[in-house]
């Protein structure tokens, strides 16, 4: 085979002033999200702290902290190391300037956006997804700016070969614009509210298909390719294994996108989705640690530079805490254990040590590489470098650790039983009460992390005033491809990927439960393209790489690969649960066991998601002896078939809420109007030693019952059994129910208006649970529970 040499050569200057850019905002963002996050965990130690400020309150700004380090600092930080490495590893500058800007500005502009509504109530509610449908317009704006303008530089790239950092990219573009769009399809209600299309373990399915694969393809895809870029380039050491970063790439790919479901063990999603879940985060193992080894084998022969170099002492570390990281994600989807850790501080622990430990300390190394480059300098202290290090470590290592302990503390608290069969913990508050000390360590932990930032900030800034703002220049050679290469056409349409496009499409089928045939065979392709992959990779080991070779100059064909290895995972867990025809149990009489919310409840509703009550509660209980004792029946699939979105949660700082108006299967309400009023207003006058915030303000709020009639429609137009009748009476309906609740308050000497969110928000919480389902389960089985 010969190849074509081209002779042209041409002198290229990088655009650096947008890696400059997305470093400052990071650095700037960052600092911001992680003081917010300092308050938020003060605040589960002093409850003063929320101030009774609507836009200071925990569960308003807890979002706002997840958001800020996810979106602005590792996002942020994300495209700086994506910008300057892709420029450099193809050997061109950024296709299209005018992208390269919008996408910078835009995404920046997102982050404003998210701090200008999720304190102020205006969210979604779905973790990592919280931004209302106006802001999502303009996320999906931004990140098409950047992936249009990333595939185009791969077209007019001056190097053939995509490098291993390339890939991860790919894989990040391509998975986030699928996870993004499904799982934040809505219909908009008002200008600031809008309605999940999807409803109960529906929902739950898809958002946390979408919520694990965001830390997948957010937090660690792009860290990675940043990894194989940056950590040779500082330790002056080739990549350890290339062969091993195949197999690293592939395979974290296609099993990282099943493993969504293992935030969902023990709830009311199907058990063969729960099964799947943890199968494959336990195959995550291999590639994770796989990836981690190849970046610390790097430094074979550069150890000694890791004393002296705070930017490799930063790398090590980072890398090593996504090994503890990926070694604690599967080890928390095993059931046993995620039946201890589920909903306590273990996971806040978990969470932490990935997005400060490896994200937060990649970070860090980046900028301390990168800073001196981009303004052609010298760092400016490396002692204080070393010294961010040291009290980074401390801090996150104490954070961490206090979270494992309160954790297991919590896991252990909630299930300990009397020899009677009685619960030992009661009481909730005695429970936070006996963690405190490991929350103020936490704090602690976060304050130290905090002040190794604000010293990074100090260092980077004096580093680039000792300098001027350089922008790399290099002289390349005009890229041509090779004669006789197969084309993007034939890798594209090839056997391996025509039988992946048939198990899709047999996957479809597996969801209806009456094609046991085509259910079998789209099964049977589904393991003949896990084979062909395992043979074409054995093959390319043989040959020298060779079609991978192939596949590395061939980005559209590359891409197609990548989407479909994404595809497969999302295919066999979403379609099914999208395309089954909802079904809810009748009565006797026949109406429906599960009705949908009254236009008061609704209204209610909407409230607990405005003030961030999902937060701190879940409505799901598990069936667990120690829950039932708790909280009555675990909880059924149908209970949340008219909940757009659903609202399992995933923490509790507080008691799970989902038998509130059906306590241990009563049939009654665990508590009158006047508690609910009482405990809304000053949560320790109802229970002394609470951590809670107080939501006075819900009081003199008003709900806008111009809109509930349009709500009513949009949820009616999402399969929610409204009639129109219902529609036309909304408003008589409303002001009905809640003066009922307003009556019963009189009652006790409380008054307040009718149309109080704080009504609505008593209604909503009276109705949880309160169905005819276990009445069924009762009179079929010859008991409950």
């Amino acid at each position: 085979m010969t190849e074509t040499l081209a002779l042209e050569r041409k002198r290229i200057t990088y655009d650096d002033g947008t890696v400059r850019a997305f470093v400052v905002a990071s650095v700037g963002w960052g600092l911001i999200g992680l003081l917010v996050g300092l308050l938020a965990a003060l605040q589960l130690s002093f409850w003063q702290l929320n101030f009774e400020t609507p836009f200071l309150t925990f569960s308003r700004i807890r979002p706002l902290h997840t958001n800020a380090v996810i979106f602005a600092l590792v996002g942020n930080m994300m495209f700086a190391g994506v910008y300057y490495s892709s420029q450099r590893l193809l050997k061109a500058r950024m296709a299209s300037d005018f992208l390269s800007k919008f996408h910078l500005w835009s995404w920046n502009l997102l982050i404003l956006g998210a701090a200008l509504t999720l304190p102020f109530g205006i969210t979604q509610s779905k973790e990592y997804a919280e931004l209302e449908w106006f802001l999502d317009i303009l996320a999906a704006l931004s990140w098409v700016a950047f992936g249009v303008n990333f595939l185009w530089t791969l077209k007019i790239r001056n190097e053939r070969n995509l490098y291993v950092a390339i890939w991860f990219y790919i894989a990040t573009i391509i998975t986030i614009t699928v996870l993004y769009v499904v799982n934040n399809l809505a219909l908009p209600v008002t200008a600031t509210k809008s309605y999940s299309l999807w409803s109960g373990a529906q929902d739950a399915l898809t958002q946390w298909w979408y919520g694990h694969n965001a830390v997948a393809f957010f937090l660690t895809t792009p860290i990675l390719g940043i990894m194989y870029y940056f950590l040779p380039k500082a330790a002056e050491r080739p990549v350890y294994s290339y062969r091993l970063s195949i197999i690293h790439f592939w395979a974290l790919v296609f099993i990282y996108i099943w493993a969504g479901p293992h935030h969902l063990l023990y709830s009311a999603l199907p058990d063969w989705a729960q099964s799947l879940g943890m199968l494959f985060s336990l195959m995550l193992w291999a590639p994770s640690w796989g990836g981690m080894l190849n970046g610390l084998l790097t430094l074979r022969g550069a150890w000694h530079k890791v004393r002296t170099d705070p930017v490799l002492k930063f790398f090590v570390a980072a890398v090593t805490f996504y090994g503890m990281s990926t070694f604690e994600g599967p080890l928390l989807s095993i059931k046993s254990v995620n039946a201890l850790g589920h909903g306590t501080d273990w996971i806040i622990g978990h969470v932490h040590g990935g997005a400060l430990g490896w994200n937060g300390f990649m970070a860090a190394g980046l900028f301390y590489w990168l800073v001196p480059r981009l303004f052609g300098t010298k760092l400016y202290s490396r002692q204080l470098a070393d010294f961010h290090f040291w009290i980074g470590t401390f801090g996150i290592l104490m954070y961490v650790v206090a979270m494992w302990v309160a954790g297991v503390t919590h896991g252990l608290m909630w299930r300990e039983m009397n020899p009677d069969g009685s619960l030992v913990w009661p009481s909730w508050v005695e429970i936070v009460d006996k963690v405190q000390p490991m929350y103020m360590a936490r704090s602690l932990g976060g304050l130290m992390y905090i002040s190794g930032w604000v010293l990074m900030i100090y260092n980077l800034v004096k580093t680039a005033k000792s300098g001027a703002r350089v922008d790399g220049e290099v002289e390349v050679t005009v890229y041509k491809p090779r004669a006789g290469e197969p084309s993007d056409a034939r890798i594209v349409f090839g056997k391996p990927t025509v039988m992946t496009v048939l198990g899709l499409v047999a996957c479809y089928f597996m969801a209806d439960s009456e094609n046991v045939i085509l259910g079998i065979v789209g099964v049977v392709l589904l393991l003949m393209i896990v084979a062909a992959s395992g043979f074409m990779l054995h093959a390319a080991a043989k040959s020298r790489y060779r079609w991978h070779d192939v596949a590395e100059s061939k980005p559209l064909a590359f891409t197609v690969l990548v989407t479909l290895a994404i595809l497969i995972g999302g295919v066999v867990e979403l379609v099914p649960g999208i395309v089954i025809q909802k079904e809810v149990p009748t009565t006797a009489t026949g109406e429906l066991a599960v009705r949908p919310y009254t236009p008061l409840q609704l209204e209610g509703r909407d409230v607990y998601v405005s003030e961030g009550c999902y937060v701190c509660h879940t409505q799901m209980v598990r069936p667990f002896y120690e829950e039932w004792r708790r909280y009555g029946h675990p909880s059924r699939i149908e209970e949340s078939v008219w909940d757009h979105p659903f609202q399992w949660g995933s923490k509790r700082t507080g008691p799970d809420l989902a038998r509130l108006g059906n306590y241990l299967d009563t049939n009654r309400p665990k508590y009158d109007n006047l508690w609910h009023y009482n405990h809304m207003m000053d949560p320790r006058s109802t229970s002394p030693g609470s951590v809670m915030p107080a939501y006075p303000w819900m009081k003199t709020d008003k709900v806008d019952l111009d809109d509930t009639p349009g709500k009513l429609r949009a949820l009616q137009s999402l399969g929610v059994p409204y009639s129109a009748e219902d529609i036309a009476v909304a408003a008589a309906d409303y002001e009905a129910e809640a003066r009922a609740v307003v009556d019963n308050l009189a009652l006790s000497g409380v008054e307040i208006e009718w149309d109080s969110k704080l009504v609505a928000l008593i209604a909503y919480l009276q109705r949880l649970g309160a169905n005819d389902l276990f009445e069924k389960v009762a009179s079929a089985t010859g008991g409950g529970g």
